[in-house]
């Protein structure tokens, strides 16, 4: 007998089903719902702490989103067998929900928090991404975890000028936009997706339209919590005290340091490291004013997180104020720009992008088809041509830190490069292309810098772009009487004390990705519009600064980078091109150098011939079109000696095909042996005299190209 759970089903605006079920599966979680749509199943279960850990002064939430194989009748790739680490793509999917959620927890909830998320069942029509944050929202709702919710996320999608919700798999392939955005019933909180240069009118239009649907499914997690409480009993939230608080102390430390603050703010220094130590100065003085008495009760710490407000509403208002940034530019100007390309030698492209105190080295590497990256995840099998990987270390922004490879930040700002770069690749382009982004510099807006710099390396290395890309960070300020800033080119502590980080690049005719977090309440679709047009004035000021040292793609590729010839032959002589156990394949590529892929498409061979010189290539499509040639009686041939017998020689006049030059048509005069008249190797020029109708044997003669000696005088 099956348990019985509380189910909640609610119908989108095409008419499919989504239907939420709690108490059923993980009832020893704080909070557990199984959201299913169509075939599709996810189980989202949320566990939070009652109390915080000594000295936490932030909220350590976790967010694990993970596809099980078994929801698609599939075993995991790989030696083991068994589902391991995180994939990036369960990773972005993971930064997707986390950053919907984590700005609804009260500032002062710090009890450690896991949220999980997995894949139970998997129907290919129905992509799971879009429903992992509703699923998660309505565990937390229906669970007593203090939450400013519910929120929820919705993939849009732009097929033949219309905008879809949740598209199916070959909707999303067709599409010229794919965005999720996450809003609670009020606001826009999280936008992230990838356009083929649509207009900034587009995207608003394609948000509203998100929002739309995102506020009917707040209803349907409003209208499952109020099934839930008719069965169990109305939630309530649990009542917390994670931080230790004194008003009087943070009077003083306001009184003491807001006025030096915001004179450190005003002297407006462009450089990060003195503007960061005259604002620790500050604090510093005050925290010599405590007494020891003041000191021992830990007046020290709380003094520091006071002033950390301080800091935060001194620099917002002189913004506001003043209409001017912390290193002095005005609020829609960019950072001095300079780059290079071909900065790296070794490499098949690079280029160094830097913005103020931003710096991107980027290098460029051609692969084949043998380099193509494989993708296994349990819905979707398939390989990928071009990859961009985006490295942060520590060095970067004057920190030590291990270094323990990408973490998820690396892994999502190397994604929204990959993104908006892969909108320009041409279709034509024959190679597997990585692009890799070291950040040698910080302070802002580093991955729009990858992406700036991504196009460089690009160009540099020849690789055919459609048009150049570039990216800006936009940020905002605000305060509660409805006055707000909106940021150009954001600093790193603009990102930290604002209420915007929205990420856009594009090309010069339209939008090819976009990233947007928002911190702030009821951010208006008018001052929203005005930030995307203000970042389309940035990204076209950063090309034309990009035009300074390349404005097309080389017309060639380096001299070391690899080339690459496309040949196309008939299905039937695959099996002739590689030969026996792949001899004849290997042989080519060992007489020539050359690299040779082939593959079975669409009923051909296509083959990709790979050398860094013409002279190999050559070689290669010479000896192919031989093998697929198609010998001709009466043709003549330069042949080549490959093993001599007693009756006569064999001769190969094409690649893999070898036939019999008789001892009786080597010449017109008889041969009574075969000695000292040929060797193993000899070039001989020969003709094609029969081909034997039941074995297919190629017979072959010499003495019919020579002329025929005149018969001697009669005595």
């Amino acid at each position: 007998m099956s348990q019985i759970g509380i189910t909640h089903t609610f119908t989108l605006a095409d008419g499919r089903e989504i239907t939420l079920e709690t108490g059923k599966l993980a009832k020893q979680a704080d909070g557990s719902v199984v959201v299913k749509m169509g075939d599709t199943m996810l189980l989202a279960t949320v566990v939070s702490n009652k109390d915080a850990k000594e000295g936490t002064d932030f909220l350590p939430l976790s967010v694990d989103y993970q596809e099980k194989f078994a929801s698609a009748g599939r075993f995991p790739g790989g030696f083991f067998k068994r589902e391991a680490r995180l994939s990036d793509y369960e990773i972005l999917i993971s930064r997707l929900v986390d950053r919907a959620l984590r700005p609804l927890f009260p500032d002062d909830y710090h009890a450690d928090t896991q949220v999980l998320i997995s894949l139970i069942s998997g129907d290919k029509n129905t992509m799971p991404d879009a429903l992992a944050c509703l699923a998660i929202s309505a565990a937390i709702t229906i669970s007593d975890i203090p939450f400013n919710g519910p929120v929820s996320e919705v993939r849009v999608s732009k097929l033949d000028g219309k905008l879809i919700i949740n598209p199916s798999v070959d909707e999303m392939g067709k599409s010229t936009l794919d965005i999720i955005v996450a809003a609670n019933a009020k606001d826009i909180m999280m936008v992230e997706g990838e356009m083929k240069e649509v207009s900034e009118a587009e995207m608003l239009e394609a948000i509203k339209f998100a929002h739309e649907a995102i506020r009917a499914q707040i209803i349907a997690i409003n209208a499952f919590k109020a099934k839930v409480e008719a069965v169990k009993g109305a939630i309530v939230k649990r009542e917390y005290c994670h931080e230790k608080n004194d008003a009087e102390l943070r009077d003083r430390v306001f009184k003491a340091t807001y006025d030096k603050a915001y004179a450190v703010a005003n002297t407006q220094n462009p450089n990060k490291k003195e503007r960061s130590v005259a604002f620790k100065a500050v604090v510093t003085e005050f925290l010599e004013t405590l007494t020891e008495e003041e000191k021992v009760k830990g007046f020290e710490g709380l003094a520091k997180k006071y002033y950390h407000e301080v800091e935060y509403e001194a620099v917002r208002r002189f913004v506001l104020d003043t209409k001017f940034r912390l290193d002095g530019r005005k609020t829609n100007q960019i950072r001095p720009i300079w780059s290079e390309i071909g900065y790296l030698p070794s490499a098949h492209g690079s280029s160094v992008f830097t913005r103020g105190e931003t710096q991107s080295l980027t290098s460029v590497t051609l692969g084949t088809k043998l380099d193509l990256q494989s993708i296994d995840r349990a819905l979707f099998q398939g390989q990928n041509n071009f990859m961009l990987h985006y490295n942060f270390p520590a060095f970067s922004t004057g920190e030590v830190k291990p270094n323990r490879g990408p973490g998820r930040r690396e892994i999502g700002h190397g994604n929204l490069a990959e993104r908006a770069l892969k909108q320009v690749i041409s279709p034509e382009n024959p190679y597997t292309v990585r692009v890799v982004s070291d950040i040698l510099e910080s302070n802002g807006s580093s991955s729009m810098a990858t992406v700036c710099a991504g196009t460089l390396a690009l160009m540099d290395a020849g690789v055919k772009i459609n048009k150049p890309v570039s990216g800006i960070a936009m940020g905002m300020i605000t305060d509660a009487k409805g006055n707000y800033a909106i940021l150009s080119d954001i600093l790193g502590d603009e990102d930290h004390l604002g209420d915007m980080d929205f990420k856009v690049t594009g090309t010069k005719d339209g939008i090819t990705a976009c990233q947007m977090d928002l911190k702030v309440d009821g951010l208006p679709y008018e001052v929203m519009a005005e930030a995307l047009e203000q970042a389309k004035e940035g990204r076209l000021h950063i090309l034309g600064e990009m035009a300074k040292t390349i404005t097309e793609t080389r017309p060639d590729y380096k001299p070391h980078a690899p080339r690459i010839v496309k040949m196309t032959i008939p299905k039937e002589f695959i099996g002739a091109v590689i030969g026996p156990g792949g001899k004849i394949i290997q042989e080519m590529q060992r007489e020539t150098g050359a690299v040779i892929v082939i593959e079975e498409k669409d009923g051909m061979g296509h083959i990709d011939i790979v050398a860094s010189n013409a002279e190999a290539i050559n070689a290669v499509l010479s000896k192919i079109k031989g093998i697929v040639a198609q010998p001709e009686v009466g043709e003549i041939y330069e042949g080549k000696v490959k093993s001599i017998m007693a009756f006569g020689a064999f001769v190969e006049f094409m690649p893999g095909k070898d036939g019999l030059l008789h001892i009786s048509e080597i010449q017109h005069a008889r041969l009574e042996t075969m000695d000292g008249v040929m060797k193993e190797g000899d070039k001989v020029q020969v003709q094609l005299i029969g081909i034997d109708a039941k074995t297919g044997k190629f017979k072959l003669s010499r003495k019919s190209l020579i002329p025929k000696p005149e018969a001697a005088p009669k005595a």
